[in-house]
């Protein structure tokens, strides 16, 4: 039996509407995930002393539990407690979890490649705290951080795909309804394949892009 092309142009809307869901999982996941690896990797740096405790044991829980228990804690779990949340909003959550701890030591990675020179000069021009963390730090360690930054968020982006375990019709999950239904398993498994390469590699070549510019801007090449 040959390739069915019909099935293939039959299910493309539904997984449009997955790859849009996809989308937005990976979105919000991803730009939450870079907000709370930036807070905690900025506690750490300036050396808070219980929130940095605090932020240690956290880095250390999110990178050592899978995500698959982390979801299932949040959907699952928590309504036992009396906490109802959406399955969308738990995927975002476990998803910003999971990012939050990689992309806080991506980031101290790269504040502590930033020289305590270039906080003495930052210092002695009356720069205060968030201007010296605005105009000295962050832009410095961005360079440095960027391909990991990077490699983090590939790395959540592909991470969706778990997601599908709390009843969220994502790509993963449309896949395996339709492999189920209809048997197409390859015309299937090659729309879930097409799908991701629509979603990666744009992201790649934007952060390569970035990159470079990041490179260009703190060394000149």
């Amino acid at each position: 039996m040959g390739f069915d092309w019909e099935f293939v142009v039959s299910v493309m809307p539904i997984y449009g509407a997955a790859i849009l869901l996809t989308i937005k999982i990976a979105v919000l996941g991803t730009l939450l995930s870079l907000l709370v690896g930036a807070v905690c990797s900025l506690l750490l740096y300036y050396r808070v002393k219980v929130a940095g405790s605090l932020v240690k044991g956290y880095i250390e829980l999110s990178r050592n539990t899978p995500l698959v228990i982390q979801l299932f804690f949040l959907y699952y779990g928590l309504p036992k407690l009396g906490i109802m949340l959406p399955n969308e909003v738990c995927a975002i959550f476990g998803l910003t979890f999971l990012g939050g701890g990689y992309m806080a030591e991506s980031f101290r990675s790269g504040l502590d490649a930033v020289s305590s020179v270039q906080l003495d000069l930052g210092l002695s021009i009356g720069l205060n705290t968030f201007q010296m963390i605005r105009f000295v730090v962050f832009p410095q360690a961005l360079s440095v951080a960027m391909p990991s930054l990077g490699a983090n968020c590939v790395f959540l982006i592909k991470e969706t795909s778990v997601v599908s375990i709390i009843a969220l019709r994502d790509l993963m999950s449309v896949t395996k309804e339709l492999i189920g239904m209809y048997y197409n398993t390859v015309e299937s498994l090659l729309l879930l394949v097409v799908c991701y390469l629509l979603i990666l590699l744009p992201v790649s070549f934007l952060l390569i892009f970035l990159e470079r510019r990041f490179r260009y801007a703190e060394f000149g090449v």
